[in-house]
């Protein structure tokens, strides 16, 4: 048996390795460094273009238990992250450079995965699309004649990234918030009223960096730029990003007015990412506005905050079951191109993708999780949302079905997680 797998993000990666384990032939088409893209530093697969954070790893969290039905599904990219770990309280945050080196060394290590360099133009008769939301016009233009149906587009912004050498650290603190992880995972900056109301006046007046269609296409509501928080409400970002809830300065013993986290981005410390800080401000005006935050008015930025297209498919009105095409083809499609959001997710569904691509190529039907489990209903939205105001999603638990005794709020999370790793349990012994 052989597969096409197009796309070398982590949807495509786990795709790939899924099919390998499976015994099926696969040829893991990338478009770098033929053709580059906007967002990729380098030509490594893998590589992680936003955050460094996969999200908690808690069980009662949503992205914590989506992680844990992946690990019982056989994720490999996953135990490649646990290895790349660094500093990060709850959330599983990794050493970009060491976890894209260390996947890129173990897809090329795989038996049975051929890894060719060159843009995919048309769609393979048997296959899995993971091009993410980079994907090329000619890509996106064919997958829309295969569809019926055009791609929808937004744009994501990304944070800077700052040195840790450049940073005043006698103005921060170490703190996670509620003590969580070490209890020392992050950087805080503290702010003052006047402080923070200043630095608002500044963010909401900066200028921006205006791209075609910038202003008329929808932000995901989960990956706003700061500067439009901002003017949603002097009062937005002190509820957001800069929420000073479990962060007590122990210099002080008081809750500060506003605090803005620092996150490590690698395991040296060397660099640091502006928690919640995604941006489309001119490279000037980051440096003067951002530069107004406690410690950082000598930062030195390592990657300025950037703004990118995001393209993805309207999945409800154009896929069928499993995100396989409705014509009944071998092919299928995988991470955030089907309109999941978040690391976690794309590589979930890329490897959902693999087993069933590998289940339809023996003639067998698709497997798809239970909706009472985190990636079941994951995919359940993706299926049955309304086509008509469809917005790429994150896990969350609005999405499981809900239990059949609610019982107290305050444990409803732990239940729906015990239930939940029952019920994949028990679904993953059915093949």
């Amino acid at each position: 048996m052989k597969a096409t797998v197009v796309g070398g993000g982590l949807a495509g990666c786990e795709a790939a390795c899924a099919l390998a384990a499976r015994g099926v032939e696969v040829t893991l088409v990338e478009m770098r460094p033929v053709v580059r893209t906007a967002a990729h530093q380098s030509d490594r697969l893998g590589e992680l273009v936003c955050s460094n954070s996969f999200k908690s790893v808690d069980v009662e969290n949503a992205h914590g238990l989506l992680k844990a039905e992946l690990r019982d599904l056989g994720s490999v990219l996953l135990p490649i992250a646990d290895d790349a770990r660094v500093p990060g309280g709850t959330a599983l945050a990794v050493d970009r450079e060491v976890f894209a080196t260390m996947v890129h060394a173990r897809i090329n290590a795989t038996p049975g995965i051929t890894v060719v360099r060159e843009e995919q133009v048309s769609l393979p008769e048997a296959g899995i699309i993971a091009t993410g939301p980079l994907t090329s016009d000619a890509l996106a233009t064919a997958i829309a004649e295969r569809l019926g149906s055009g791609s929808l587009a937004f744009y994501d912004a990304i944070a800077p990234i700052v040195s840790q050498e450049s940073l005043e650290h006698d103005q921060l603190y170490a703190l996670s918030r509620w003590g969580k992880g070490d209890g020392d995972d992050y950087l805080n900056a503290p702010m003052t009223r006047e402080e923070y109301e200043t630095f608002i006046d500044a963010l909401t007046a900066a200028d921006q960096f205006h791209g075609h269609e910038f202003d008329t296409v929808p932000y995901f509501e989960g990956c706003l730029p700061v500067e439009e928080m901002a003017k949603r409400g002097r009062e937005t970002l002190r509820f957001g990003p800069m929420k000073p809830i479990g962060l007590h300065d122990p210099r002080t013993g008081r809750e500060p007015h506003a605090v803005v986290q620092f996150r490590r981005e690698d395991r040296a410390g060397q660099m640091w990412n502006l928690v919640g800080f995604q941006t489309r401000l001119r490279i000037p005006e980051q440096q003067r506005v951002f530069r107004m935050i406690p410690g950082m008015v000598n930062a030195e930025f390592l990657r300025y905050g950037s703004i990118h297209r995001n393209s993805y498919i309207n999945a409800p009105a154009s896929l069928g079951e499993a995100l396989r095409v409705r014509d009944g083809a071998p092919l299928f499609f995988a991470g955030q191109l089907t309109g999941v959001e978040g690391y976690t997710e794309s590589l979930g569904t890329g490897l959902l993708a693999g087993i069933n691509l590998a289940r339809a190529l023996a003639g067998e039907p698709p497997v798809i999780p239970p909706p009472t489990t985190m990636l079941g209903a994951l995919l359940r939205y993706l299926r049955e949302a309304d086509p008509a105001h469809f917005q790429p999603m994150n896990a969350n638990y609005g999405l499981v079905e809900p239990l059949a005794a609610p019982g107290k709020k305050a444990d409803r999370k732990a239940r729906l997680a015990a239930r939940a790793r029952e019920d994949f349990a028990a679904w993953r012994g059915t093949f």
